[in-house]
C-alpha cells in the first residue's frame, strides 16, 4: 500500500489505492485502507487547478479608458459593461458572463 502511495507521488487516497489493490488480487474495503492510512499518518496531496485568466502582455497598449469614470452617460445604450466569473466543473473551467447597459 505504501509503495502504491509513493508511486503515485503521494497523490492517491484510499479509494484509488483500494482499487489498485483489488486489481492485484488483494481484497479489502476502502474503509479498511483508509484506517490503515490514517494510522500511518499517510495523507494524499491535493493539487490545485491553476488557470491563467489574464493575458495582458502586449494588450495594455491597445486598451484605452473610454469611460473616464463618467458613469452616467448622456445617451441611453451608449455604454456597456460586463463581468466574468470562472466556475470549476468536472470538465474544467467554464465562464459565466453578464453584459449590461449603463445609464
Amino acid at each position: 500500500m505504501v509503495k502504491i502511495y509513493n508511486d503515485s507521488h503521494q497523490l492517491y487516497g484510499s479509494p484509488k489505492i483500494t482499487e489498485i489493490l483489488h486489481k492485484h488480487g488483494i481484497q479489502g474495503c476502502q474503509k479498511y485502507v483508509y484506517s490503515i492510512m490514517k494510522e500511518a499518518n499517510i495523507k494524499p496531496k491535493y493539487l490545485k487547478h491553476k488557470i491563467k485568466t489574464t493575458i495582458s502582455k502586449g494588450n495594455d497598449r491597445k486598451l484605452h479608458n473610454l469611460l473616464k469614470r463618467q458613469f452616467n452617460p448622456k445617451d441611453p445604450d451608449s455604454v456597456w459593461c460586463t463581468d466574468i466569473t470562472y466556475i470549476w466543473t468536472e470538465e474544467g473551467f467554464v465562464y459565466l458572463t453578464r453584459l449590461s447597459a449603463v445609464g
